[in-house]
């Protein structure tokens, strides 16, 4: 037909040849194209069915950042834990921590306020998200001068053991073998091996305790245990008292293990708290998941 209208025969030739290999090529691309969409479904869903943990183990390493955006809304932002400022960036910009932030600007002008903006995010320093084994809830900070220091529970060094803690000691006295009676009531050791120790409200008015819930801080510490919930397997939850239960109640992975008992305080302490053995339980299931146990003597002098 191309002879008709007339092209040369063998120029026609060329072209039917080129218009087939065109054709054969084209085909063969839709097939390989096919194959290749077929290939990165498979990829996606390896991908998906990766163990939550190597996910979060692909987050930045832990260290100091600031960015504009987060100073104008807190400028203690600037010394949280990378990995936790990535899980938790959606809270940061929400209306609720807004409006947290507004309240301690104004309350630190006319109270003081523990801890002191620098140690509010230590629990996000001293534990990586992907490091977290263990996770101990508290209420709210110390309200007496130098004790909080942004772990609950735990006071500066030099500071005497509130009563809460005497009896954390006490029982671990009890439970675990060789445990030895602290020097400090730092518990920065134990944080430094994924203990993860967190207050509902993470700051307080000197020397008015629960003065600061309600105002967001609750909001913020729900979303990272259901961040670590959701995202996390095998950790262990020690909730102490009806507040932490009643805040633990979000917990749903059934990898996790929940351990429940009254709260530390002299109050109630001895209606279940001292002869709970959570410690040694909470190495017991970890050692079971092959993960390190805690080694609850590891509280040194220098941290």
């Amino acid at each position: 037909m191309l002879h008709i209208i007339g092209i040369p025969l063998k120029l026609a030739r060329t072209l039917e040849r080129k218009l087939y290999k065109d054709s054969v090529s084209m085909a063969q691309r839709s097939i390989t194209n096919f194959f290749k969409t077929s290939s990165s479904k498979r990829s996606a869903d390896e991908v998906e069915s990766e163990s939550k943990r190597q996910k979060i183990d692909e987050l930045q390493p832990d260290v100091k950042v600031t960015t504009e955006a987060l100073r104008s809304l807190d400028p203690t932002l600037s010394n949280i834990g990378t990995t936790w400022l990535q899980a938790l960036e959606p809270e940061f910009k929400k209306d609720y921590f807004k409006n947290l932030c507004s309240f301690l600007e104004v309350e630190r002008k006319s109270h003081a306020i523990y801890p002191p903006p620098h140690q509010v995010y230590t629990w996000t320093l001293t534990c990586k998200v992907k490091d977290v084994k263990v996770v101990i809830l508290g209420q709210d900070p110390y309200h007496g001068p130098r004790q909080a220091h942004g772990l609950c529970f735990s006071v500066q060094k030099g500071v005497s053991f509130p009563p809460s803690l005497r009896n954390i000691f006490k029982e671990l006295k009890k439970d675990i073998a060789g445990f030895e009676d602290p020097k400090h009531g730092d518990l920065t050791g134990w944080a430094k091996q994924g203990v993860l120790l967190l207050n509902a409200c993470l700051t307080v008015r000197a020397n008015n305790p629960n003065s600061h819930a309600g105002k967001g801080w609750e909001e913020l510490t729900d979303a990272v245990i259901k961040y670590l919930d959701r995202s996390c397997n095998s950790i262990v939850f020690l909730l102490w008292g009806a507040y932490a239960e009643k805040k633990g109640s979000v917990i749903k992975n059934k990898s996790h293990l929940v351990l429940r008992t009254t709260h530390p305080s002299p109050l109630s302490a001895h209606r279940g708290f001292l002869g709970c053995k959570h410690f040694s339980q909470a190495n017991a299931f970890l050692e079971k998941v092959n993960r390190k146990p805690i080694d609850w003597n590891d509280l040194p002098l220098e941290t």
